[in-house]
Formats: structure tokens, C-alpha cells, sequence
């Protein structure tokens, strides 16, 4: 049995599978989705607001157990509401919502099958997104390099959307918590959707640093050996604030 809906982004119908949740939380008032859906959305909503993605680009996803809730495709941010939730379980299939989600679903699934993250964020960041049309690797020109495992690898070129991106990203992430994707943005992941973001923005901010240092006529940007990198990355591991 299936439910048909109307898809606000576009107007065509969509069908899903019986069974699927329904409204802001599912049918048995599913907390642990409802608190993640609204903290996705305000995620995707802080990517527009910072200036990392304009319009509907980019994209946000949280794993939630075994389903994955993500923002759908062609939908502004600004108007999805707590009865928009979309989730796939970690094959894809689609078990919550009407929305379609976004077309860059495999990259995410990518993410979720190689690694323990909990949390992704891919966005069209203007700096980075210029960084991976110069260089194979971002240089490491700053210590918070270390909060991303290493020098950041750009991921070759791949139509969106596709299995070879996602595979090209997968290779750039290697040991890696971050990673460019050229003529295109970036991809991050982490513990929640607060660290997924925060190394969005320190990404982001590291290639306009390099970018600035790097216009200076004559002169020629210092760079931070591996030793210090590796220091720099053991002092991190404690930074913040201990967890209750």
C-alpha cells in the first residue's frame, strides 16, 4: 500500500511506502526524530544565514539509529516545517515523509557505511569551493587542521548526484573527518550535528585564510610541518568542555 502526496518543492506526487510515519514525529510520537528533524532544519537554515550555500543548494543529514532524516531535494530551507520530515533507512529506501530527498543522498549513505558518523554536512562554501579549483590539498596554514585529522584532500571532479562522487569523496575522507570536493563544495561529518557544522565553518575559514595569504604579492604563505600538525591535533582531542 502506498501514500500518495503532494511535494511542495515541485508539485508532483510521490509515493510512499505503507507505514511510513506520519506527521512531525511519526504515528508513535517518535521523540528522538522529532528533536533531530527540528535540529536539522535549523542546521540547514544556518548554512543560507552563513553564507556556505545560497538557495537550495547543499545539504544536511543525521542519523538517528538506523534511519537517516536528511533535507529533501528543491525545497528552501525556510520552509520546512516539524510535518516535512524526510528519512531513508541505510540502503536508501525511503521510510518517513513524502518529500523526495536530496539528490545527493549517496554521498551521504556513503558517509553513514564508511564511518561512525552521526551526522553530515555538504555545502557550496564560496572560499573552499574556489580552493579546490587551484590545488589537490588544502595547505595546512592553521593548527585547527588538526579538527579535520589532517591536510584536507580535494575529491576529483564527479557529476552530483552519482556513485562516483560519492566514491571520490569516500578516498578524499580517508583518516579524514573533511574533505573538498572540486568545482563543487565541501563534506564534513561528525559526532552530532553541531561538530558536523563547526568543521563546515572552520573549513571554510581556513581556505579563505590561505586564499588571502596566498594574493600577497612576492611573499609566500608559511605552512605548518607535520610535526607540528600532530602536536597540534593531540592537544585538540581535549579541547572544549569535558561531557557529563
Amino acid at each position: 500500500m502506498t501514500d500518495q502526496r503532494q511535494d511542495p518543492g515541485n508539485g508532483a506526487e510521490r509515493n510512499v511506502p505503507g507505514g511510513a510515519l506520519e506527521g512531525p514525529a511519526g504515528a508513535a510520537g517518535d521523540e528522538a526524530v522529532r528533536a533531530a528533524w527540528e535540529e536539522l532544519v535549523e542546521t540547514a537554515r544556518r548554512t543560507v544565514r552563513d553564507g556556505l550555500v545560497v538557495g537550495t543548494s547543499g545539504n544536511v543529514s543525521v542519523r538517528v539509529g538506523d534511519t537517516v532524516l536528511i533535507t529533501p531535494t528543491g525545497v528552501p530551507y525556510d520552509r520546512l516545517g516539524p510535518g516535512d520530515v524526510v528519512g531513508v533507512d541505510l540502503s536508501g529506501r525511503q521510510v518517513i515523509g513524502g518529500l523526495a530527498p536530496t539528490s545527493e543522498l549517496p554521498m551521504h549513505l556513503a558517509v553513514y557505511g564508511s564511518t561512525a558518523a552521526r551526522a553530515v554536512v555538504h555545502t557550496h562554501a564560496v572560499h573552499a569551493t574556489a580552493v579546490s579549483l587551484l590545488v589537490p590539498e588544502l595547505p595546512p596554514v592553521h593548527y585547527v587542521t588538526g579538527l579535520l585529522g589532517g591536510p584536507v584532500r580535494v575529491a576529483p571532479y564527479a557529476l552530483y548526484g552519482t556513485g562516483e562522487l560519492a566514491r571520490a569523496m569516500l578516498h578524499a575522507l580517508r583518516d579524514r573527518t573533511g574533505c573538498l570536493l572540486q568545482n563543487h563544495g565541501t563534506v564534513t561529518y561528525g559526532d552530532s550535528l553541531a561538530q558536523a557544522y563547526d568543521r563546515t565553518a572552520q573549513l571554510e575559514w581556513m581556505c579563505r585564510l590561505w586564499l588571502t595569504a596566498r594574493s600577497v604579492p612576492g611573499l609566500t604563505p608559511s605552512l605548518l610541518t607535520e610535526e607540528q600538525l600532530t602536536a597540534a591535533a593531540e592537544r585538540l582531542r581535549g579541547y572544549g568542555q569535558p561531557r557529563a
